[in-house]
């Protein structure tokens, strides 16, 4: 395993972090918990010492398998990675969009990050994670109701209490960033990053270079296009969010595949699967520090953590590259 130190701070990840939307069962229909448990130990075991999760994520379900898989592991030799900002059970703050829990019951989603909205979260977050700090605090998506400063005074004062040791953002555009440095200091942003989404990097990956931000991408698999399992006319489970989405049509799938048959001799003679090669090339990607990798058995997670076991030659960077600048 690779790991690297986020900004100028003493925190250091695995290349490859366990993301654990997925092992809360919300909007991926469904979740084994015991699994979702065997499957942390497993990447643990394979070098994944850095876990990425949230309250939303199940509403609590992913936190608490988080805090049951790491019991017996000495504390300062995982980081935990959580957030805060997304309510499921108070309607203040900007609505984002109508879900359903892991019950089939349906809940309202606010993205809403006051102060004391915050340091309930907190705590919260602390008690299902069987811990009592957190190594990255994270606001998930942008509150346009709070003054900022009353966000990360608060985050601040968690920080000042040893409750949290560093903090970070998500989906925050460079203006937002910017701003948010001047009240706190952050090491990170976690945003959206992939072979077919690589937006961010006209501004938000040179901004954060250019001031020592570290990037952790999210879904670099696009969510399972990229491991070159998906075929047209895939089926979803019930209340699998990807039964809806545009990336999923049998054209865009296709279209995927053929991309990635284009590189697969490389993945052939390196004896790993698409899904390794796509995760190795986004820690190659220039200003990508951490690739988040989601998985919800043991085989997963371990296939996942042995992307960081083998390097690729400029040679066959150069050829991805130039295929990728196609999409």
């Amino acid at each position: 395993m690779i790991y690297r130190q986020l900004a100028d701070s003493d925190l250091k990840l695995s290349a490859i972090t366990f993301g654990a939307w997925a092992a809360g069962g919300w909007m991926w229909g469904r979740t084994d918990r015991n699994e979702a448990v065997k499957a942390i130990k497993a990447a643990y075991d394979a070098g994944v010492t850095s876990i990425d999760t949230a309250p939303i994520y199940g509403q609590g379900t992913s936190e608490e398998i988080v805090g049951e898989a790491i019991q017996k592991i000495p504390r300062d030799k995982v980081q935990i990675l959580t957030k805060f900002g997304l309510r499921w059970d108070w309607d203040k703050g900007d609505f984002y969009f109508k879900s359903k829990d892991n019950n089939g019951n349906p809940i309202d989603i606010y993205k809403y990050a006051g102060k004391e909205s915050i340091i309930k979260e907190c705590e919260e977050s602390l008690t299902r994670l069987n811990t009592d700090y957190i190594d990255l605090y994270q606001i998930h998506w942008p509150d346009s109701t709070t003054p900022m400063e009353e966000t990360f005074e608060a985050v601040n004062k968690l920080v000042e209490q040893g409750k949290v040791r560093h903090v970070g953002v998500c989906n925050y555009d460079v203006g937002l960033m910017a701003e948010a440095e001047k009240i706190t200091k952050l090491v990170s942003n976690q945003i959206p990053f992939s072979m077919v989404n690589r937006d961010i990097e006209e501004e938000t990956v040179p901004y954060c270079k250019n001031h020592g931000k570290s990037v952790l991408a999210y879904s670099p698999l696009e969510r399972g296009l990229l491991t070159g399992k998906m075929k047209p006319g895939q089926q979803f489970s019930k209340g699998d969010h990807r039964a809806e989405n545009p990336s999923f049509t049998d054209e865009s799938i296709k279209k995927t595949n053929d991309f990635l048959e284009t590189i697969r001799p490389i993945a052939n003679e390196r004896g790993v699967t698409l899904a390794q090669l796509v995760l190795r090339w986004t820690l190659e990607r220039d200003g990508i520090t951490i690739a988040l990798a989601g998985a919800r058995y043991e085989d997963q997670a371990v296939q996942n953590a042995l992307a960081a076991t083998f390097d690729l030659t400029s040679e066959e960077l150069k050829f991805i590259n130039d295929e990728v600048a196609q999409l």
